[in-house]
């Protein structure tokens, strides 16, 4: 009797081929696809609205749907997406989530898949190493900065608020991740409660108007608990004064949680581990690997110096549970973590970490903050408005002019099909940014867009 799903182990080798061979394709021929290919995009998600199908169709029928559906849209995975803040996709991190799918190893608790769970929990080690972190640290891998960024406020709400948290402050900037408002609004906090601090004319917090508004907040009978500093805002790659905010987050005895997920693998760099000082006493930071480690999206991570307090705010037991085995010297990482099942997600990150090593990364960072200051000298020379030396490796720019002339200029970069850009609004004027973050992304490419920024 045949079973459909159990494809013989031809039939598997079969499809795995495929599938290899179109991935090798697809991610070789990166840089010749269109940076973006909005035209036949939306009727192509149209065709794809049908009703769930009785009967199969062959795998190379779909797998062709599937790269129908790659070559479209924007191809943020290339060296022309210099929009937001654009995820790489290293090939390694790509076979490392094949073969963790493959395996299918349940990793939350430890003793299920010892070997996975440990080395998830070497992975997010080895994060912790980077921000000097001591060995009492935990930290779970989470969907992206988001989650991570919920996860965050929840133990510092769990760690120095009462069970009745409704006065608790939260103390932000204009220029904060939106991710971090809407956590603290997920986890009970009416919108009122999360407070922005003036920034200097960097764009970065100013501490000495955060410690003001703390004094004045507890005078009016709030209760201030928690401040999120930014290591590399979306914008222009701000970074708030880190050392500075936590003196002031120690002194009033605040949870200091750091916003690093674009920005905290610069930590790698020199340059970044200068312009990061401070972090390292935060209590707890957001990364996300899927930027500025370059894997494919969905690994995030959570970093909290007191591994104690990760896990009071998230462990809750349950009768059915009494079988598994308590933590050893694995973390039983659902007890860190608002999940219970997930994906393995530590092999994407221990995998090309293992493969290239840090060395590697540190290269690839070190040439994004080149090309970020070489790009922003040129736009410069050009006559190009850019008010903020980048500190990391994002540029925010305008021409000289009316709002409406650097909108039409943004639909004529993007319109050339070689490079994607993106833009914002800051202090209410319309600003271009280009974001240097790809693997995939270097000084040709950046070259080519100065040009075409320039005749567009």
């Amino acid at each position: 009797m045949p079973y459909p799903l159990e494809p013989t182990p031809e039939d598997a080798h079969a499809m795995g081929l495929a599938a290899l061979e179109f991935a090798e394709a697809y991610v070789g021929k990166l840089a010749d696809l269109p940076a973006s290919v909005l035209d036949d995009a939306h009727q192509l998600a149209a065709d794809l609205r049908e009703p769930a199908p009785e009967h199969g169709r062959p795998f190379p029928e779909l797998l062709d749907t599937v790269a129908r559906g790659a070559a479209s849209g924007v191809t943020t995975a290339g060296p022309g997406y210099l929009a937001y803040i654009p995820g790489g996709g290293l090939y390694a991190s790509v076979l490392a989530t094949f073969l963790a799918a493959a395996a299918n190893k349940y990793v939350t608790v430890w003793s299920i898949a010892p070997a996975f769970a440990q080395l998830e929990a070497t992975a997010i080690r080895w994060l912790c190493d980077l921000f000097d972190y001591p060995a009492t640290a935990r930290g779970i891998l989470t969907s992206g900065g988001s989650l991570a960024n919920f996860s965050a406020i929840a133990t510092a709400r769990a760690a120095l608020l009462p069970e009745n948290f409704l006065s608790g402050t939260i103390y932000v900037t204009a220029q904060t991740h939106a991710s971090c408002a809407k956590a603290a609004k997920l986890a009970g906090f009416p919108p009122a409660n999360t407070r922005p601090v003036p920034t200097l004319d960097t764009l970065a917090m100013n501490p000495a108007a955060l410690e003001a508004m703390i004094e004045e907040d507890r005078r009016a009978g709030r209760q201030p608990f928690l401040v999120i500093g930014t290591a590399g805002t979306t914008n222009t790659g701000a970074i708030d004064p880190l050392h500075e905010v936590g003196q002031v987050a120690r002194r009033h005895a605040l949870w200091f949680h750091v916003d690093a997920a674009y920005g905290g693998p610069f930590q790698l760099t020199e340059r970044g581990r200068a312009a990061f000082h401070g972090i390292e006493t935060a209590d707890s930071i957001t990364l996300d690997p899927h930027k500025a480690m370059f894997l494919p999206y969905g690994t995030g991570a959570l970093l909290v110096r007191d591994g104690t307090r990760l896990r009071a705010a998230h462990h809750v037991g349950a009768d059915y549970l009494q079988d598994l085995d308590a933590e050893e010297d694995i973390p039983n990482f659902t007890e860190y973590s608002p999940e219970l099942t997930r994906r393995c997600r530590g092999l994407g990150l221990w995998l090309p970490i293992k493969l290239h090593g840090l060395s590697a990364f540190r290269n690839a960072l070190d040439e994004k903050l080149d090309l970020a200051r070489f790009a922003y000298t040129e736009l410069v020379t050009a006559g190009f408005e850019a008010p903020w030396e980048p500190p990391l490796s994002t540029v925010a720019f305008r021409l000289p002019s009316t709002d409406s002339a650097n909108q039409n200029l943004l639909r004529r970069v993007n319109a050339s099909g070689r490079v994607f850009i993106s833009s914002t609004l800051i202090n209410g004027r319309f600003f271009l940014r280009l974001s240097i973050v790809s693997h995939r992304t270097h000084r040709d490419r950046v070259e080519e867009a100065l040009r075409i920024i320039g005749h567009a």
